[in-house]
């Protein structure tokens, strides 16, 4: 998918939808040119807090009171919290009142991190984080009402910073795997879907949007970065159709990935070469070359890695913790995007979103659906982290 994209008729027709409907008109804003994270504490989940919390106690009630104390210094980490059904959206008033209380305690501006997940025919080339949309049912329509509900939450905390990481996988997808007959399918959709949120979120001064850049693993490679860079333009285009305001802030990486950032010894699975690989492609067509990269699984890196290695790999470490301060200034922070612990798809063989890489020799089974607590995962990533806690 080289090149500019034509504008297809459905995206026409979505777009007549949106201009001409009665919801409030976009709102005009300047570019995203400065980094959202500095000067700023990243907003820790309330979400993973819980979680850990629980974990903690079920490895002490086991008898292991040095991992448990270990463990509990996890609760006070940053994550993403992640928007990836409609039923999410209204949580997202809750956190943002939170993080506003907290910059006020503080004196500290507060950033809150939000995963915007929930593409039709999302994971078209796997099948563990299928999603709840369908493009055959009005799925790109229920996607835009998603967003303008997203907007609902956001725009009464216009004093909170909110970072937004947009559709994990979805740029990977359109680059490499227009040979699954169902993201050849969903193309166009995730393209119009992506633009739309990028249109209807950038509009509030607060936010910052980072697209998916999927990892170097994947779209690092030579024949990959070109056809990268296209369609990131094409989204922001697209967007700008729909509100000429539209802006991102750059690209999000390595999300619930492994990939190490400038400490990889495998070839091709570094993330800090892909970031400097892609920015002057970026650069080129007018977009910002700025990069958040996901380090929170990404502790270990001395074992053989391969393309579908990705799903609860048995080698991982949490990783470098969450930081503005970066090895390049295009990295605008460290993040961690996936909660560690948080299943990324199920071993069992009979379920219905079951993925075969789940099964494999490099992941840990059995193991639950994707999104679900894995205990013995997080325990696993506590004892491998480096640095370690």
């Amino acid at each position: 998918m080289k090149g500019a994209i034509p504008l297809s008729t459905a995206f026409v027709s979505l777009l007549a939808s949106i201009l001409g409907s009665n919801a409030t008109p976009l709102s005009a804003r300047g570019p995203q040119t400065v980094n959202p994270y500095l000067d700023a504490d990243q907003y820790v989940s309330p979400v993973y807090t819980d979680q850990v919390v629980a974990a903690a106690a079920t490895i002490r009630a086991n008898g292991n009171n040095a991992l448990a104390d270990k463990a509990l210094l996890l609760a006070e980490v940053p994550t993403f919290l992640w928007i990836d059904r409609i039923a999410a959206v209204t949580s997202i008033g809750g956190y943002l009142l939170d993080a506003r209380t907290k910059q006020a305690q503080s004196a500290r501006k507060q950033v809150v991190n939000i995963e915007v997940y929930n593409l039709p025919d999302r994971d078209c080339s796997a099948k563990a984080s299928s999603g709840e949309l369908d493009i055959s049912q009005a799925g790109l329509a229920r996607y835009e009402a998603y967003i303008k509900a997203i907007g609902s939450q956001i725009e009464s905390y216009p004093d909170v910073t909110i970072v937004i990481g947009l559709e994990t996988d979805s740029v990977g997808n359109l680059v490499s795997n227009q040979s699954v007959p169902k993201c050849a399918n969903a193309a166009e959709a995730h393209i119009n879907g992506s633009a739309f949120a990028v249109a209807w979120l950038s509009q509030y001064a607060n936010v910052s949007i980072y697209l998916d850049g999927a990892h170097a693993a994947w779209l690092g490679w030579p024949d990959n970065l070109g056809p990268t860079a296209d369609i990131l333009a094409e989204i922001v285009n697209r967007a700008k159709v729909i509100n000429p305001a539209a802006t991102v802030r750059g690209v999000a990486t390595n999300v619930s990935n492994y990939n190490g950032l400038g400490t990889s010894t495998n070839f091709g699975y570094d993330e800090l070469d892909y970031v400097r690989n892609l920015a002057p492609l970026l650069t080129a067509r007018g977009l910002p070359a700025h990069f958040i990269v996901d380090q929170g699984r990404s502790g270990q890196q001395d074992y053989p890695r391969s393309g579908g290695d990705w799903c609860n790999n048995k080698q991982a470490g949490f990783g470098p913790r969450p930081s503005s301060i970066t090895p390049d200034p295009l990295i605008d922070a460290i993040v961690w995007v996936k909660p560690g612990g948080q299943g990324d798809g199920t071993s069992d063989e009979t379920a219905e979103r079951f993925d075969e890489a789940c099964g494999s020799e490099t992941s840990l089974k059995p193991a639950p659906e994707a999104g679900a607590w894995f205990q013995e995962y997080f325990e696993q990533l506590l004892e491998n982290a480096n640095p370690p806690f």
